[in-house]
């Protein structure tokens, strides 16, 4: 069977100039830092549709691992969440529990979007528990302690690996691209792949994009929606820059 390597962006703010241009570069999915970005309630509710209608993938880091932060975004339409610092096996359980339905989790029903304003049934709902992505992080050392036994459990359905944060809290200060790193990948991976469940990268940097393709990622984030931007205007500064530097005459000041 062919392997599809999905291709993300990672959003920061609800500029819909943002969505339109990542949707029309052929992008599959986003992820919305709603942690670390600056996204509230109300543009969340307007953004997550629009990026849907786009033909976008929507999934939503939530701001931290608790009910209200997954249940709101799952209520807006998000394909999937992805929860941060998730610490062990016990609270992975407890945090998923809130993504499925019951009797496989606890996840509330809301009548809304997600119902298409009308009522549910219980093929809605199996739906909802198949379809919608779970991803827990690990970004903390407990959560790769246990990864094997997250990756396992029935309200996970893939890991995010959390570079950074994993690298610092594993007291390797900040992150470079070690071979310490990587082997804390792999051990993700390794989990993952056991369980058949796909893992996502954030791979900013070249080295980290040919280990994706490596490794056979399932989805892998190519840039930050800032660092697009500073790259953009950063390139045409720096062209004007050179082209000034070798006129034969030299630019009015």
């Amino acid at each position: 069977m062919s392997h599809t390597l999905k291709q993300g962006a990672w959003l920061s703010d609800g500029s819909s100039a943002i969505g339109e241009i990542v949707a029309g570069l052929g992008y599959d999915f986003v992820v919305l830092d709603i942690e670390h970005g600056s996204f509230d309630l109300s543009i969340l509710e307007r953004f997550i549709p629009l990026l849907k209608g786009l033909g976008l993938e929507v999934l939503s880091k939530v701001l931290v691992p608790e009910r209200g932060a997954i249940q709101q975004a799952l209520d807006f339409g998000s394909d999937g969440v992805i929860i941060p610092h998730i610490e062990s096996v016990e609270h992975a359980k407890r945090i998923t529990d809130f993504a499925k339905f019951p009797p496989l989790g606890s996840r509330s029903l809301a009548g809304g979007r997600t119902m298409s304003y009308r009522g549910y049934s219980d093929e809605w709902i199996a739906a909802q528990d198949r379809d919608i992505k779970v991803f827990p992080m690990v970004e903390d050392p407990g959560a790769l302690r246990d990864v094997e036994a997250i990756a396992a459990l029935p309200t996970v359905d893939g890991i995010f690996i959390g570079p950074g944060d994993l690298a610092a809290m594993s007291g390797r200060g900040a992150y470079r691209q070690t071979e310490a790193d990587f082997d804390d990948f792999r051990k993700v991976i390794a989990a993952a792949r056991a369980n058949d469940k796909p893992w996502v990268l954030p791979a900013w940097t070249t080295v980290e994009k040919e280990f994706a393709i490596a490794e056979n990622a399932d989805y892998v984030l190519l840039t930050m929606q800032h660092a697009a931007i500073s790259e953009g205007y950063g390139n045409a500064r720096a062209l004007m820059d050179d082209l000034i530097a070798n006129a034969s005459v030299p630019a009015a000041s």
